[in-house]
């Protein structure tokens, strides 16, 4: 009886060092992933270029012949697929390490009942 006990004392702590070991390696190869991206970034143009195409509507918002054509311009960005959007999110959450901009997507798509 006290054998049996002890074996499956011993079962259950492999089972939990394994667990913990499985968690760990998922958190360094994380860590890694985000590290490698932004080593990649540092020679990357696409930062630069993103940066210029988000403030590109936010400077004609302050020119009053063209707030018509932002306005226009986001009406018709909001009729894009689901897919498109999510897509372009992600790749500006890709490009500026932003992870909780997937949190946002999460909670918009299920609050539009996706």
């Amino acid at each position: 009886m006290i054998e049996a006990l002890k074996l499956i004392g011993k079962l259950g702590s492999t089972f939990l060092k394994g667990k913990i070991a499985k968690s760990e390696a998922k958190a360094a190869n994380a860590a890694s992933w985000e590290q490698e991206a932004m080593k990649n970034s540092a020679t990357s143009w696409k930062d630069e270029y993103l940066t210029i195409i988000f403030t590109i509507p936010l400077i004609c918002c302050f020119i009053p012949f063209l707030v018509p054509y932002v306005k226009e311009g986001f009406v018709v960005l909001e009729t894009m697929p689901q897919w498109y959007q999510i897509t372009l999110s992600v790749i500006v959450a890709a490009s500026f390490g932003v992870r909780s901009v997937v949190g946002f997507i999460n909670r918009k798509s299920k609050s539009n009942g996706e």
